[in-house]
């Protein structure tokens, strides 16, 4: 059968994706890499690794899963990718569903992306050293936004729809079921919730009632422990902690209250990290950057540069190395010594990583050069003291630091009182003071400081290593040839692009963050193979060549 497709497909400019895939890298998922998902025993099941393949392949053409399945029984280039049999009858689509579930609950959600690239190592097409950059972009969930007195609603309904799924005869022992089922029979919508504010108000703090009454049949001893585990009922919980609270009133009654703001004299909200956003999904966090605000996730994507810049066709396309999925309100700093210790699992780290300064600190530079061994290739802060921004009198650079002394000597020779370790936005920083004895007498002391102490003082890193490097990446980066080599990283905006418009990397097909990631892991793996689908055909996925418009516009000028 593999001979007959070979045949067929012979002569043809370009052989379709799944035959070439096939050709170039062989069995590219075995089923010993899944045996933990997968055991010996039950009944008969598709092979794991075919199903990883067709999970890729589903993405690389934006298929569902029963036109997956479909393409399966129908496609020749499928079957010829799968080893399967011309009169093979294929599988139901729910399998792919269960396949996605195992690989889940067993933590093999980045096995394919290893596994192929561990295939392109031996080919050479992708090795540790080099050049990579990395950028991350937002993911909007596959859940509704919900405002404050929605979210309250809604996890009292998916709390009772959980429990009456799970216990219809414990729901019709505790609960007035018509009078409960009234209330919560459709979902909660913004638009059926009444116009007036008071209203609104009053609606809140019956949803809130309705939460506790619901937790408290669900808590009580005469209850079925495991009811108390149902996710639904543990979101239930901890929207009630975020979003109420219960007070006793001047007659001794018990009332609920919604929590506000400390600026508003309340009780105080939890920080958005925290905060839940929807009952369907516990792991979806609302954030914000400049002008986005969405409810969801970030996935940080990290790919190989400059092998195929200068538009050569022998050059290997750039491939993706890793790929990190995290929750909204995560912050880039956050992510890169994780994303260093995935490259380094690999053994793929670069020699140099180009990423944007919210990736990048002073810990994380040093951090990186002396775990990894490579360079972290990003913009940082200058110094935001009023002297280094107005570009006169005596910043911090003209200060020398006697590290081992503890003390900072000033440009006419005045030598510092105090050396404080403290935290400053967050980390660990040392604030060195002079005197005020002697900075108000000195004849410098307008270009040194406007302080109303009429002292000057100074912040450094916490340690000598980390403010050289700080002090060095500063003077770099207002170098030419520094600005010149950075401008390699703008391409990764080009594959961020490029996963949106292949794989649809930008809004989640599923809920949870284990799943979300797989998707994601899948999606870069697809890329990976539509990239390199180009390269072998002959025509890269090069967005550095000359287009016709321009090619025409310089014979014009010429």
């Amino acid at each position: 059968m593999a001979e007959a497709i070979r045949v067929m497909y012979r002569g043809r400019r370009e052989m379709p994706l799944p035959v070439r895939v096939r050709d170039e890298l062989g069995e590219l998922f075995a089923d010993e890499q899944f045996v933990a998902a997968f055991g010996a025993e039950g009944r008969p099941g598709w092979s794991p690794g075919r199903l990883a393949l067709i999970t890729v392949l589903q993405r690389v053409e934006d298929l569902t899963d029963r036109r997956a399945a479909e393409a399966v029984r129908t496609d020749l280039s499928w079957k010829y990718a799968l080893g399967l049999e011309l009169n093979d009858p294929g599988f139901d689509a729910s399998v792919l569903s269960e396949f996605r579930s195992r690989v889940i609950a067993h933590g093999l959600e980045e096995r394919v992306l290893d596994l192929l690239l561990e295939a392109l190592k031996d080919k050479g097409l992708v090795k540790e050293g080099g050049k990579q950059r990395t950028d991350a972009t937002h993911v909007v969930s596959a859940v509704r936004d919900l405002n404050r007195v929605e979210l309250a609603g809604e996890c009292v309904r998916a709390a009772l729809e959980a429990l009456a799924a799970a216990a219809p005869g414990w729901v019709e022992q505790v609960l007035e079921v018509q009078d409960w089922a009234d209330r919560y029979r459709a979902r909660i919508d913004s638009w059926r919730l009444p116009a007036s504010k008071t209203k609104q108000e009053q609606l809140a703090r019956a949803y809130g009632a309705d939460g506790y009454a619901l937790c408290a049949a669900v808590y009580a001893p005469f209850s079925p422990s495991w009811l108390r585990e149902l996710p639904a009922v543990q979101a239930l919980r901890v929207m009630l902690v975020q979003n109420f609270v219960r007070t006793v009133d001047a007659r001794g009654r018990e009332v609920v209250e919604r929590r506000r703001p400390l600026r508003d004299g309340g009780q105080g909200l939890p920080p958005g990290r925290h905060r839940l956003a929807s009952p369907y999904d516990p792991d979806t966090r609302w954030s914000a950057k400049t002008d986005v605000f969405w409810n969801g996730y970030k996935v940080h994507i990290s790919e190989t540069c400059g092998t195929s810049g200068d538009g050569a066709a022998s050059a290997p396309p750039n491939l993706i190395t890793n790929v990190a999925t995290t929750d909204a309100t995560v912050a880039d700093m956050a992510m890169t010594a994780s994303i260093h210790q995935g490259l380094q699992r690999r053994d793929l780290l670069p020699a140099e990583h180009y990423v944007d300064s919210g990736y990048a600190s002073a810990e994380l530079i040093v951090a990186a050069r002396d775990l990894y061994g490579l360079a972290l290739v990003a913009p940082v802060r200058f110094d935001s003291s009023p002297q280094a921004r107005a570009a006169t009198g005596y910043d911090r650079a003209a200060f020398t630091i006697d590290w081992t002394a503890k003390q900072a000597t000033c440009p006419q020779g005045q030598t510092s009182i105090s050396w404080t370790p403290t935290i400053q936005r967050g980390l660990d920083t040392i604030v060195v003071r002079f005197s005020a004895k002697t900075c108000t007498p000195c004849p410098a002391r307008t270009e040194c400081t406007s302080s109303n102490s009429g002292r000057r003082q100074i912040s450094l890193r916490h340690t000598q290593t980390q403010q050289q490097a700080l002090d060095a990446a500063r003077t770099q980066q207002t170098s030419q040839d520094w600005q010149h080599k950075y401008k390699i990283r703008a391409g990764v905006e080009g594959t961020i692009r490029q996963a949106v418009a292949i794989t649809g990397i930008r809004r989640a097909r599923y809920r949870g963050l284990s799943k979300v990631h797989l998707e994601h892991v899948i999606a870069a793996t697809a890329l990976n193979l539509t990239r390199l689908d180009a390269w072998w055909n002959g025509h890269p996925l090069d967005r550095t060549r000359t287009s016709h418009l321009a090619r025409l516009d310089q014979a014009l000028t010429a």
